[in-house]
């Protein structure tokens, strides 16, 4: 049987992959790289980074992609079949990579490079290289090795289960509700509701907790009892405060041994917590410097969320009748006062992001600032909706003679909620830039780009909110990271090796573009009409953009702040929800109820790379409001990006990727360090 995980001639053979293939081609590339690890650390290899890179990283990088592409499936189209092979092999691979990166015999050779005859990009791969040893535990002897590889291989298979118990929480829950129930709510998610319903052969409308199908209850139903009942099924997926089957997955065990394992993992390092092992390879130098950053944001944000706060009180008092608003009431407070004191909705506005329109007007922002084209292409692909795009750099002579432009990147995008797929949004790589070292061609890189917006329904292209807008352009801004890169060496070629707390830079940095005029009204159809926005409805947008921004500030730094002080000041042994109690206590504007446990669904930090690491978005967003700031001081009299500002910004920091420590870049870029004024002006907080 031929096995497409082990065709690597070119892109992943997505269609074809099979459950059943996972086991055979992960044993067959273990087995390979077993070898070529053999290899490497034999004493007769010499100590040379091109040697070692073609001896070790072609096998390696083979068996990453290969399990990339199960991974990503596992995420995007879960399936019982898929789920087991992934569960299966998940604990030989994590075996494999801890087992690599803690090689005492590898760690040698790498130290007895000379990193003179290094070029500046092999230098900084060298570097993480040499810290990726000591934080994977290269240093450790005996037990104390063993016991570190056995909490990877735990730690593993914790945050499966996390992420599994989230997504199944999630996908269990239904409400058929009625048409009195669903009063306000906006026609398309009815009619997607209606639809769902009636191929299940229930009556009435099916509501879930996906966001497409939660967030406009939330916003828009005028039955209140409807609001707390989704509400509160929200708040307790995977906790033991859900109800009937619901609690099956609940997640506060694993959470508590995951912490216990995390703190004994940095203990073994030489570190007091797991906080100070994470803080190793980002910019910020310790858990105190983050946990100061956030706790002098949130002084100069809480007054700010306060007013708002009052606002809400005071509008729901007089105007909605609602003398004491339960946690379940504050979202439709918040659209209703939004509607009221800017005369206009977020439904309202939505009829104009038909997503094909939107991502049209995304691609020439795209184009006309970074120098590039980007055009369809084909690929295999993991379901009928997924769209494949490639990235050339612009070239007007190639254009004259009618052929394509020098291949950066490629991506996909796969941009729908269904069940099976993990929720929220995300870019991933199916692999990096790379000089191959085997046959010394460039590979370009790929990407996928994955988000969860509504379908279309009645025949219609499916309408984004302006919510969904920011997270598609800043999920791009990711893609941008990784395939605009200019860098040959894959460990720090695109998002490869850029400091954690720095990596959302590209991503937030595109934000800022969904609020310029001469971008949206490219990008805007009125569904019905095929209108443009109207400028008037764009001008009260704009003024409502910082309404509520002290609370989203507020409520991104209780994250944060949790997240650091688990890792840091919170006994493992202990309840954490206490711990989460105090940090609202000291830095939340609403309270929520007592049932709340947020934590339980928190993957960014159980399952998801950010453990004490979720302060990267606040930090990040420092950085990026600064670089926008860079194009606001040279925009053209007309109002546009400037050319020249867009052309030093993809390469000081998109093509560099992780050459050199992000604050080199930033500086090349800015000739400065950041500062957090133009985050604070951005959000009318100033």
């Amino acid at each position: 049987m031929a096995n497409p995980l082990l065709d690597f001639s070119d892109l992943p053979l997505f269609d074809q992959i099979r459950p059943e293939h996972v086991a055979p081609a992960i044993e067959h590339l273990l087995a390979e790289s077993e070898t070529a690890l053999g290899a490497a650390v034999a004493p007769e290899l010499p100590a040379d980074w091109t040697t070692l890179s073609r001896t070790l990283d072609v096998a390696t990088e083979r068996l990453g992609r290969a399990w990339g592409a199960v991974s990503h499936l596992n995420a995007v189209m879960d399936t019982p079949e898929l789920r087991a092979a992934y569960n299966a092999a998940l604990p030989v691979i994590t075996e494999f990579w801890t087992r690599l990166g803690a090689d005492e015999r590898l760690y040698a050779k790498y130290k007895a490079m000379d990193p003179a005859k290094l070029t500046p990009e092999q230098r900084q791969a060298h570097k993480n290289a040499l810290r990726g040893f000591v934080l994977g535990g290269a240093e450790l002897q005996g037990e104390a090795k063993a016991r570190y590889a056995a909490i990877q291989e735990r730690q593993a298979e914790l945050q499966q289960k996390f992420s599994e118990n989230a997504l199944d929480a999630t996908d269990a829950y239904a409400y058929y509700a009625s048409e009195d129930e669903v009063d306000g709510v906006p026609p398309d998610v009815k009619a997607a509701a209606r639809a769902a319903a009636e191929a299940d052969g229930q009556p009435g409308y099916k509501l879930t907790l996906k966001l497409p199908s939660y967030l406009p209850v939330m916003q828009f139903a005028h039955d209140a009892a409807l609001r707390q009942r989704l509400y509160r099924a929200y708040v307790t997926r995977a906790s033991d405060q859900a109800e009937g089957d619901g609690l099956k997955f609940d997640n506060a065990p694993l959470i508590r041994e995951i912490l216990a394992l995390r703190r004994e993992e940095a203990q073994l390092l030489g570190y007091a917590n797991f906080g100070e092992v994470s803080v190793v390879p980002k910019m910020a130098d310790s858990p105190k410097e983050v946990i100061d950053f956030l706790r002098q944001l949130a002084a100069k944000a809480k007054p700010y969320a306060e007013r708002d706060v009052a606002d809400l009180r005071a509008f729901a008092k007089t105007d909605l009748k609602l003398a004491d608003p339960q946690p379940w009431d504050w979202t439709y407070v918040g659209e209703k006062l939004k509607e009221a004191r800017y005369a206009f909705s977020e439904q309202e506005l939505k009829q104009y992001f038909q997503a094909p329109k939107v991502l049209q007007g995304l691609f020439k922002i795209v184009e006309t600032l970074f120098e590039v084209a980007i055009r369809r292409d084909h690929a295999p692909v993991w379901h009928p909706s997924v769209e494949f795009y490639r990235i050339e750099r612009k070239s007007e002579a190639n254009r004259d003679h009618g052929l394509p432009g020098q291949l950066l990147g490629q991506f996909y995008l796969d941009p729908g909620a269904r069940t099976g797929k993990r929720g929220g949004a995300w870019m991933d790589d199916v692999r990096a830039r790379w000089l191959r070292p085997d046959n010394g061609t460039l590979q370009t890189p790929v990407a996928q780009l994955v988000c969860n917006f509504a379908e279309g329904v009645d025949g219609k292209p499916p309408l984004l909110t302006h919510d969904d807008v920011i997270t598609l352009f800043h999920e791009f801004g990711h893609g941008l990271h990784h395939m605009l890169t200019q860098v040959n060496e894959h460990d720090v070629s695109g998002i490869s090796g850029v400091e954690w707390d720095a990596v959302e830079l590209p991503s937030q940095f595109m934000e800022n573009f969904c609020w310029e005029w001469d971008v949206l009204k490219h990008m805007t159809a009125h569904v019905d009409t095929g209108a443009p926005l109207p400028r008037a409805l764009f001008d009260k947008m704009i003024a409502a953009k910082n309404f509520q921004a002290g609370m989203q500030t507020v409520r991104q730094i209780e994250f944060a702040l949790f997240d650091m002080l688990l890792h840091t000041q919170h006994d493992p042994a202990n309840e954490f929800q206490p711990l989460l109690d105090a940090v609202r206590a000291e830095v939340a504007v609403i309270q929520p109820p007592p049932f709340a446990r947020t934590a339980q669904t928190f993957s960014h930090i159980f399952a998801g790379g950010y453990a004490a690491g979720y302060y990267s978005y606040k930090w990040a967003e420092v950085l990026s409001a600064d670089a926008y700031a860079a194009f606001e001081e040279s925009a053209t009299p007309e109002g546009l990006p400037s050319v020249e500002t867009g052309r030093k910004y993809r390469r000081e920091i998109l093509e560099a990727g992780g050459s050199r420590p992000a604050m080199e870049s930033f500086k090349a870029f800015r000739g400065r360090e950041p500062t957090l004024d133009a985050l604070l002006r951005h959000q009318g907080m100033a």
